[in-house]
């Protein structure tokens, strides 16, 4: 029986030094006065995986040194199996037009070959580098043993139906991998419309083996979210950014319900022993909290 899978973490899980760079452009340095406002203590950041930033004066460069042993222990001491590490490719195409955001695919395929068990490696999607995007992406699904694309549309302004994107979801199918995007409202300072889950509604048509998971609970179009994991088969969704007990009453109802078989455990990162057990605290039936701890996440990802 499938233990507990975290569907949504990332690169610095295994590597924390990649993460706290991003504070260096403006989207980082609203959000740290907004959506991220409670991380700030005097003046400084804690990221998720523990890097201390300065946000007067954060880092310039990524640390890739990998600290394989100690994110084994976390997952051991939290009692999970096993754990996605995304590559994300976040672009800013308001105040910088580059990416804000570029963690290696080279680190993560270190951490699989080490723990190829508790670590599921997660490639980027670049839709401004298509060809380059998709060699990497074969090239570390066939040679590396990734299971999994991530990808960011919202920060590069593009709805997950344009025609961008397309190449990427048939790539994934003649994969056979499963492809994630998050969706929902955008929590860095950029119009949010195209994080509409309802945008996934043809691409779930036109690929119907492709296994797609819509990550971060498309708040606040929650009515959309339960709407597109019902409708598909080949639709799921994850409850990552989100603290189980602050999860839309919507939303939960649903959990045990219709989407029961379809919604998966994820953390973006954040500690998961307290998702967890605020996962335990909702008023769900053991079979389902059991589905989302980690056996819908195992039927996603067909392990």
């Amino acid at each position: 029986m499938p233990g507990v899978i975290d569907v949504m973490n990332y690169a610095p899980f295994v590597a924390p030094g990649l993460s706290g760079t991003e504070y260096q452009y403006d989207e980082f340095q609203t959000m740290v006065r907004t959506t991220l406002r409670p991380l700030l203590r005097d003046g400084k950041v804690t990221t998720q995986w523990g890097r201390v930033v300065d946000v007067a004066n954060p880092p310039t460069e990524p640390d890739p040194e990998l600290h394989i042993d100690e994110a084994v222990a976390q997952l051991d001491a939290s009692g999970c199996d096993a754990v996605v590490l995304a590559c994300l490719k976040m672009y800013s195409y308001r105040s910088h037009q580059q990416l804000i955001m570029d963690m290696p695919e080279e680190v993560v395929a270190q951490a699989v070959a080490a723990a190829p068990d508790r670590f599921i490696g997660g490639a980027g999607y670049n839709p401004w580098r298509i060809d380059e995007s998709l060699r990497r992406i074969e090239t570390f699904v066939r040679e590396h043993g990734f299971r999994y694309v991530y990808f960011h549309p919202i920060t590069f302004g593009m709805a997950p139906n344009d025609r961008r994107c397309y190449p990427l979801y048939a790539k994934c199918s003649e994969l056979g991998i499963p492809v994630g995007l998050q969706v929902g409202h955008s929590a860095e300072p950029l119009p949010s419309d195209v994080g509409r889950p309802m945008l996934v509604d043809e691409v779930a048509i036109d690929f119907p083996d492709l296994r797609i998971n819509l990550s971060h609970t498309g708040w606040p179009w929650t009515g959309e979210f339960i709407s597109m994991l019902w409708r598909h088969p080949n639709v799921y969704g994850d409850i990552s950014a989100y603290f189980p007990k602050t999860l839309d009453a919507e939303l939960v109802r649903a959990m045990d319900r219709q989407l029961r078989h379809k919604i998966m455990l994820g953390t973006n990162g954040f500690p998961l022993d307290r998702c967890l057990a605020e996962l335990d605290e909702l008023p769900l039936r053991e079979e389902s909290k059991r589905r989302i701890r980690g056996e819908n996440a195992a039927e996603f990802f067909g392990l």
